[in-house]
């Protein structure tokens, strides 16, 4: 009996974010290997948003809906929703999806998971896991180690809260009060969620996954901290930033030129050189209505062109006639509720990045060269803000504790733009992107480590197979 022919089920996390990233991973093994099937697995509402007509996917991806655990009904808090998403997973949710992915591509069996490493209920599908980690490598770091952390810590992360993790191997650079664990006399419902979700992920991840992708490339992290990453995970690849991998690039290009619906390139396109600040926290965080305000203020007092992605529900909380204003200097203001990100951040009229320190902003901001301003919340914002301001140094990040304020802002936009502390991190940002595009030319780093993971995928399911000995996989 011959090896099944490979089809590799790509499952996404279909909440926040991750469902893009992911996608991005799916279609770069897709265009890489043209005679495997498959398959993205999300939630009907998740696959809904996801922008897949944006360039014509690969004929060997197949996009197949996984059981929402009926949490996609009106009025569901996003806490719920998530819950009940997570606990019909656990209980076989995912192995139902597995078999309507082996049933749409006409019976071949599932060889290889991919897998959100927040979806680590597919350490235990019957198939080999390969692990994507969409957020902050380190964060994932701490995640892995964080019982032992909170042991060490106990009830004293307050008073700590400036202590550096010395003592914890690739944490030196960040202090307790950045710890992705979140707060838990503040966080309520979606803490215990999350607390839930992230711990299997750190119990999982180490024991059970086959490889584990990485959106970062090789060499952007100290000697120090890569060597406790490769410690940690099996055969850790660091491959990003995911948005330029093959396939997923030509997919966000597409992107750019057909669904920029806003006129935001063409608005760029009128701008100087490295004159623009551009704004935004993402598609989750939520700025206070107060400190929203002080932003709105502060921009406008920079006196800088600024190109603004807000979603539309947080409009009206804007300072009085503020939409106005922006209208009548549409030459210098731009409001938009949606922006193509990675082109906006690759754009040369683009010299500032003001936002919320995800990941996934992060390096698209490394690619296009752009100094950040960093106001991050929760989750690995914190070690990615402090990063990008002591580690990386090609931005600043504002005081987690204190909200910001009109004029921090105006000083921080001001200095990125034109200061000479500015000046320096302009060309930080610069050197940064000339080491992604390193990464991703001839024998580039990321380039190598994607031709691992595609290895990978592709036969670790044949492996199975043959040591199974006539026991066949999903």
């Amino acid at each position: 009996m011959g090896s099944p022919l490979p089809h590799v089920a790509v499952v996404a996390f279909p909440f926040t974010s991750h469902a893009p990233k992911v996608l991005m991973v799916a279609r770069a093994l897709a265009t890489a290997a043209p005679s495997a099937t498959f398959s993205f697995i999300s939630t009907t509402d998740s696959l809904a948003r996801l922008p897949t007509g944006a360039g014509a996917a690969p004929s060997n991806l197949r996009f197949v809906e996984a059981p929402s655990g009926g949490g996609d009904g009106p009025g569901i808090p996003s806490w719920r929703r998530m819950e009940l998403f997570l606990d019909a997973a656990e209980d076989g949710g995912l192995r139902q999806a597995l078999e309507t992915a082996r049933a749409a591509a006409g019976g071949a069996a599932v060889t290889c998971v991919v897998g959100d490493a927040f979806m680590s209920m597919a350490a235990d599908a019957g198939v080999p896991w390969v692990a994507v980690w969409t957020g902050g490598p380190c964060a994932l770091l701490a995640h892995v180690i964080g019982d032992t952390i909170r042991k060490d810590i106990g009830d004293h992360a307050a008073s700590r809260a400036d202590e550096p993790l010395a003592s914890y191997p690739g944490l030196g650079m960040y202090r307790v009060r950045d710890l992705p664990f979140g707060d838990a006399g503040a966080g309520g419902d979606m803490y215990r969620v999350m607390t839930t979700l992230l711990g299997r992920v750190a119990e999982r991840v180490p024991r059970a996954a086959t490889a584990v992708a990485l959106n970062a490339f090789p060499g952007l992290f100290p000697e120090d901290v890569s060597a406790a990453l490769a410690d940690a995970l099996p055969n850790c690849l660091p491959m990003g930033p995911y948005h330029l991998l093959p396939g997923a690039a030509a997919a966000a290009a597409a992107l750019a030129d057909d669904g920029d619906r806003h006129g935001c390139l063409a608005w760029l396109a009128r701008r100087d050189a490295g004159t623009v600040a551009y704004v935004s926290f993402g598609t989750v965080a939520a700025l206070p209505p107060d400190e929203l305000r002080e932003l709105a203020s502060g921009l406008e007092d920079s006196g800088a062109p600024f190109l603004w992605s807000l979603r539309e529900d947080a409009w009206a909380l804007l300072p009085p006639e503020f939409l106005e204003r922006a209208k009548a200097a549409a030459d210098s203001r731009l409001i938009v509720p949606w922006a193509p990100q990675a082109a906006v951040l690759r754009h040369p009229a683009v010299g500032a990045f003001v936002t919320h320190s995800g990941w996934g902003s992060v390096v698209e901001g490394m690619a296009g060269g752009v100094p950040m301003a960093c106001r991050p919340f929760f989750g690995d914002q914190l070690m990615n803000a402090r990063a990008v301001a002591r580690l990386w140094c090609f931005g600043t990040a504002f005081d987690e504790d204190k909200p910001m304020t009109r004029g921090g802002v105006a000083a921080a936009v001001a200095s990125l733009l034109t200061g000479e502390e500015g000046a320096r991190m302009r060309a930080t940002a610069r050197d940064l992107q000339a080491r992604v595009v390193k990464a991703f030319g001839p024998d580039g780093g990321s380039v190598n480590n994607f031709h691992k993971f595609v290895d990978t995928c592709l036969t670790v399911g044949r492996d199975m197979h043959l040591n199974a000995r006539g026991n066949h996989p999903m």
